[in-house]
């Protein structure tokens, strides 16, 4: 083998191993592992896209505390029209995603229609209600046709399994036990997540809880809690990556932002 050929392949090995190496720095580009070179006090400095994780006033999760909100009979019942649709189930390492493929429906939020795009599953909770983190938190991402984005976010304790996991089960071990990381989980009924009669609610401004952290984001809290058996959990926690085995943010601060409240108001005879 003559020396030019053997260099050729060397810089070939490089070249590879190279890009290797930076498809597992993709994967693990940040953590929830707190004190870590790449954990949550550090995300603003790991990549310039990111800086909002570090400087933005308007962050996410936040403490829902039922002293400091502000009562909004305005705000109205939830309006929202779900419907069953086609959706993947996809693991990105950092948490397990439900990417809808069809039209799963939408929230109306102040007269805008948002479209439900994806769900996306965090433990333990990452907002907190009075200070008390729960043990998941389901987060319904939507868009509006202007590009707004909207979040609804329920929390769940341990109990009865939920039939919405349930559901997902079997998709879910798929992408734990195999080398693909998206499978078409078929029909997928985002119903199932909201059996509430008219549930209480905070409305909030905020951002998305993982980088880039964008702000403008519309949050809106149930405050009744859900049901997720232990089993389901680990479920979840086994499929992603060690680094984001708990993958909740920690708490921001508020910075003076107002949170906002809603409960249907009843009475001896009904509701009002």
């Amino acid at each position: 083998m003559s020396s030019s050929t053997l260099l050729h392949l060397l810089l070939l090995s490089s070249l590879l191993f190279s890009c290797l190496s930076n498809a597992r720095l993709d994967e693990d580009d940040f953590s929830y592992i707190e004190g870590s070179p790449n954990g949550p006090e550090n995300w603003g400095n790991l990549n310039p896209e990111w800086k909002t994780c570090g400087n933005g006033m308007e962050q996410s999760p936040i403490n829902l505390c039922d002293g400091r909100v502000i009562q909004t009979p305005a705000l109205g019942k939830l309006r929202t029209s779900y419907q069953a649709a086609r959706a993947t189930l996809k693991n990105n390492g950092h948490d397990i995603m439900v990417n809808f493929k069809s039209d799963a429906g939408s929230q109306f939020i102040n007269q805008v229609q948002y479209q439900l795009k994806r769900i996306h599953f965090h433990s333990p909770s990452e907002h907190a209600l009075d200070g008390e983190r729960y043990d998941l938190e389901v987060q319904m991402v939507h868009e509006s046709q202007d590009q707004r984005r909207a979040v609804t976010a329920i929390l769940f304790r341990f109990g009865r399994s939920d039939p919405f996991l349930s559901d997902l089960e079997d998709f879910i071990s798929q992408i734990s036990s195999s080398e693909k990381n998206e499978v078409d989980a078929g029909v997928v009924d985002p119903r199932q997540l909201l059996q509430f009669d008219d549930p209480a609610y905070y409305r909030y401004m905020g951002s998305f809880t993982a980088p880039p952290c964008t702000e403008d984001i519309t949050w809106t809290v149930i405050k009744k809690l859900g049901t997720v058996s232990p089993k389901q959990v680990l479920m979840l926690k086994q499929a992603v990556n060690e680094n984001a085995i708990n993958n909740a943010r920690p708490l921001q601060p508020t910075n003076f932002r107002s949170v906002f409240y809603f409960e249907q108001l009843k009475s001896k005879l009904g509701v009002i």
